[in-house]
């Protein structure tokens, strides 16, 4: 999702109250900045204060057009930041130096990874303090203080120290660019000294913004390169992954299916990337735990087009689904075939191209209809029952709408949330190429700041809950109505079918006691628990009419109740993991 503008006469209006407010005093760094955020969509800035930061965050708070929300701690913070850039299509995370900015690390690693363009800001030591030979506090104890931007840009796609207000208009703006049209993470260091210090007013916006379309000459041989790729292909399929929604390409996926007529599957990274109710869906390709016989249909193909995917260790299972024919692979920003390469060929400008030019051809979709598994109902266990894991999935699948917007937490949160059916206008957010346990409460948190009129479900393990629980009381602070399931199994269950060990056991907590702490003498969370399936049916009743905060249903189940996928999954991962040395020699 690109950043948004508001229409130009509501923004000249908005710019001239920000702007009143600073006419009898000298415009800053700080303003720069804070403007900058707002003209390329920012809402709502993610924030925890330090001393190095403390001037920046005045500054960002004095935009009428920014909502300052702090977060309980820098890890949390940079995922809330993630997950409000999944939503708004840009998002900021501001820290102070050192203690702050390498724990937010994290977070903007999940970024790059998942190709998301969140701008880490710090605060940093006065610039007299470098050249004067002092140590400070929040540093590793010596006198060199690059060591944080040496270290941010290998997490951003760019990354810009300020070393003078003069220098600060050029570097904000180049560091907002790079990540917007990369869609990557940003960094942007700001001494303590120099975000209270004058700085000129921004430039037109359009010089931040405007996008780079195709070259239209590589555009045109990518098409064509296309086209002869396809030609004498009997068996088409495209198969999506998750970089599509990144590029903003998703209705020209659609243009581009159609028009094929071929099957389209998608990897588990990108579920919800392509209409699960649409005739053409064929399931999730994830190899041997695979949905709907994806696999089947995928495995059978002559021609694959792959679209924004991800081939890892996750997505491959360990490596052992990787398709076995030539791919013709259309990435964001490039197009790649056997022996061929084109670069600066923008991800929807091709699918558009390409479905003006395609020949309708639905073999797959007919062999599919003969491999596709037939659906039975899934039985309802009567209110008394023990809750077990399928009953759960059972639940949270009748609760799924159009408004709902869905997270799966690493582990078997992944498997059971891709088995759901996502009805028409649903929404699934998951972090798989990061993979970091504790993601969803956070990212949740940040993603429903920009959608507070969504239903923002949150499927998650103990174990993962416990990295990152304080940011609930975050939710209850805003009064948002997110739900949480969170299934107790008491131990890291992906680890243990991975490789499982001693470590893989945790201490049990009172997970629906922890939401009375957090509400405190004021908050509307409600922490409830589920052992049996009617206990589960009552509490989502709760969840689904308490509008003033979240709702944490702790949802107990036995230790060896997991998915024959996350089992098998976690076979074939655990063998590519254990692979022996190979010692390359040279001829």
């Amino acid at each position: 999702m690109a950043p948004y503008l508001c229409p130009s006469k509501i923004h000249q209006f908005v710019h001239h109250l920000s702007t009143m407010s600073t006419s009898a005093n000298k415009y800053t760094v700080g303003d720069y900045l804070a403007e900058r955020l707002a003209q390329i969509g920012i809402r709502h800035h993610f924030v925890v204060p330090g001393d190095y930061n403390l001037i920046l965050l005045d500054k960002l708070a004095a935009c009428p057009q920014l909502k300052e929300v702090g977060c309980a701690n820098e890890l949390n913070c940079s995922m809330a930041a993630e997950g409000y850039a999944r939503a708004n299509g840009a998002s900021v995370c501001v820290v102070t130096f050192s203690v702050g900015a390498i724990s937010a690390f994290n977070g903007t690693g999940s970024a790059f990874a998942e190709n998301l363009p969140l701008i880490l800001v710090s605060g940093s030591p006065n610039t007299n303090d470098a050249g004067q030979n002092h140590i400070l506090h929040h540093t590793l104890g010596n006198r060199d203080y690059t060591y944080q931007y040496e270290m941010a840009k290998k997490v951003t796609c760019c990354a810009v120290a300020i070393p003078r207000a003069e220098e600060a208009p050029r570097l904000i703006d180049r560091a907002l660019r790079h990540a917007l049209l990369a869609r990557k993470p940003a960094y942007i260091e700001i001494p303590t000294n120099l975000a209270g210090a004058a700085c000129v007013r921004p430039g037109p916006i359009s010089a931040v913004i405007e996008p780079v379309s195709s070259d239209k000459g590589a555009l045109e041989a990518a098409a064509k390169c296309a086209a002869d790729y396809l030609t004498g292909k009997l068996k088409p399929v495209i198969l999506v992954g998750p970089k599509l929604r990144r590029a903003g390409a998703e209705k020209e996926l659609i243009q581009l299916a159609e028009a094929m007529g071929c099957a389209v599957a998608v990897q588990p990274a990108a579920k919800g990337m392509f209409p699960e109710d649409h005739p053409q869906f064929t399931g999730i390709f994830w190899g041997q735990v695979s949905t709907d016989a994806a696999d089947s249909i995928v495995h059978w193909a002559d021609a694959l087009i792959c679209v924004g995917t991800v081939f890892n260790d996750y997505s491959t299972v360990g490596w052992t689904a990787m398709p076995d024919i030539p791919l013709m692979s259309a990435d964001m920003d490039h197009v790649t075939f056997p022996g061929a390469h084109f670069s600066r060929v923008r991800l929807s400008e091709f699918l558009g191209h390409l479905a003006q030019q395609v020949v309708f051809n639905n073999s797959t979709m007919i062999e599919y209809r003969r491999l596709r598994p037939d659906v039975f109902p899934t039985r309802k266990a009567a209110r008394d029952e023990i809750l077990t894991r399928k009953e759960v999935s059972r639940q949270v699948q009748e609760m799924l709408g159009a408004n709902s917007s869905l997270f799966v937490e690493t582990g078997d949160s992944w498997f059971n949330g891709i088995q759901l059916r996502l009805p028409p206008g649903a929404q699934f957010e998951i972090e798989m190429q990061w993979g970091h346990i504790g993601w969803s409460i956070p990212a949740a948190f940040g993603y429903a700041m920009h959608y507070p009129e969504r239903h923002t479900i949150v499927m998650v393990g103990d174990g993962s809950f416990q990295v990152t629980a304080q940011e609930v009381s975050q939710m209850v602070r805003f009064k948002m109505p997110i739900t949480i399931i969170l299934i107790n199994n008491r131990g890291y269950t992906i680890e243990v079918e991975i490789h499982d060990g001693t470590y893989n056991k945790i201490k049990n907590w009172n997970y629906a006691l922890l939401m009375q702490a957090f509400n405190s003498t004021d908050g509307h969370g409600k922490g409830l628990l589920a052992n049996t399936a009617g206990e589960l049916e009552d509490a989502l009743r709760v969840a689904g009419e308490n509008k003033d905060g979240p709702t944490l249903i702790e949802c107990t189940i036995d230790q060896d109740d997991c998915s024959r996928e996350l089992i098998t999954w976690g076979h074939y991962v655990a063998s590519a993991n254990a692979r022996p040395p190979k010692h390359h020699q040279d001829d």
